[in-house]
Parts: structure tokens; sequence; C-alpha cells
């Protein structure tokens, strides 16, 4: 690893000017993903703005019809939070699913999300649940956030602080991961909610994680496994690797849907 300065400001305000004057500065959440990249020497950083002791990036809270859940809120605190458990249960099952206990204790929902790795978990939940990501300068709808592999619309300087999740009338959350790294070669999020079915798909495309159009019609008009599996699932525009075909994967993804469908809650 290269040498870096390290911060941990009080505020988010301290967490914003130590990004924004130092060049190549990096948030520091979890570090799940950033510190092993350090030590490949495949990022230098030449600052960590360590955000975890910041009033308010930690925890869940419930008003009305929305759960929000703190950036710096690890997978095990998401998977283990009665709110969650009570009013979006598919959301605290797809985070004890992550990785293992010593990952699931460390990394955080905000750290997967601003990184947003093609085969994460949180980024299908986001989008199927229609979640509004709060940041240091604005509020970004689901639809907005994900912007391709490894990409998003937040700026260099600007950081999650929380994301507000709509409570769904049901949702589920299957996936079928790599035995080894327990990455989703295939995951989908249904969910019912306001503004209708929305199907989420994450590991399978090439591009990332994106909503499945075809799925999310025929649930729409009748939410059931029969729906699904009339849906053809097209191998375009699917991820192709070692582990998996295209073809492959777009098998998953009906599987995964029509799984999360007969699970839905």
């Amino acid at each position: 690893m290269y040498a870096s300065n390290y911060h941990k400001p009080s505020s988010l305000s301290e967490a914003v000017s130590a990004l924004s004057s130092n060049e190549d500065a990096k948030v520091l959440a979890g570090g799940q993903t950033l510190l092993p990249t350090m030590k490949q020497h495949l990022a230098a950083p030449s600052d960590l703005v360590d955000i975890r002791a910041i009033d308010g990036m930690v925890g869940v809270s419930v008003s009305g019809d929305t759960v929000t859940i703190g950036a710096a809120t690890t997978h095990a605190e998401v998977a283990a939070s009665a709110d969650v458990q009570a009013h979006i249960p598919a959301l605290a099952s797809l985070a004890e699913g992550i990785g293992d206990p010593a990952v699931r204790h460390m990394g955080t929902i905000g750290g997967s999300i601003a990184n947003n790795d093609p085969a994460a978990d949180y980024p299908s939940a986001v989008l199927a649940l229609d979640a509004t990501v709060v940041t240091s300068k604005r509020e970004i709808a689901a639809d907005d956030f994900f912007d391709g592999m490894f990409a998003t619309a937040l700026d260099e300087d600007e950081i999650i602080t929380t994301v507000r999740f709509p409570k769904p009338a049901k949702a589920a959350y299957a996936k079928f991961p790599n035995p080894a790294s327990r990455y989703a070669m295939a995951g989908v999020f249904v969910a019912q909610t306001g503004g209708g079915v929305r199907v989420a798909v994450t590991g399978a495309g090439a591009d990332g994680v994106f909503r499945h159009n075809g799925m999310e019609a025929a649930l729409s008009g009748n939410f059931s496994e029969a729906a699904a599996d009339g849906v053809a699932v097209s191998a375009d525009d699917m991820l192709s690797d070692i582990h998996g075909d295209a073809a492959y994967r777009a098998n998953l993804v009906k599987v995964m849907t029509k799984r999360a469908v007969a699970s839905a809650r």
C-alpha cells in the first residue's frame, strides 16, 4: 500500500471539506472494496476520509411509510434491525446474505451503493424499492443514481448520508451466489410498490444493475410464478465470464424472479 493521509471528521461539513480539498481523496466507510484495492496497488488515494464517526451516518429509523438507513450502517446492522425486519423483510434477508460474517460486520450500505459493483446485492434493492439516495448535496432517485458498471451519479466531492426506502406492499430477493465469493451470479429483487411492480436484476447484466421491463409488465398484470415464467429473458447484454455465459445468466434471471415472486411478503 502507498502512504495516505487519514482523516476522521466529526461532521459532514468537515468530511466534505477534506474530500474536496485533497487531490485523489476517497471516502472510507467499511473499506471492504477500497482497502483490498489499495493493497493490490490498484488504487492510491492521497487521503482517506473516514465517515463512521459522523452523527446520523449509522442507524435505522422509520417515519410514516419510509425506512431510512444511515450510509455507514453495516450489513449486519441492517440484517439485525427490528425495523427493517418488520417493514422490509426482503431487505433484511438480502443484507444477511452478503459475503461472510467478517464482511457483514464491516461493509456498509452506503459504500456498496457508491461502489456499484455489478454483482453487489444492495443496488437491486435500491432500484426495485424505488429508494432515494440522500447525499451531502441533494436527493437522487434510484432510477437516476446507477450509471453503468462501477459508475453512479455521485460527484467526486459528494458523500451519501442516508438511503430512504418506501415500504413496499410485498417484496423479496433471490440470488444465485458464486460459491466462493458469495457475489450474485444473478440476483433479482421484486417489489410491489405504489408505482407498480418493479424488478431489478444484479450480477447478470453486462453493464451492472438494471430493471427488467418485461418482467415488470408481466407481474403487474399477474403477480405469479406463471407470469414470470412466460417472459422471454434475452441473453443480449448479459454478462458472460468463466463462471457462466450469457445464456446461463439469462436463465438464472428467470429462475430467480420466480423464486422471488414465490417468497414475496
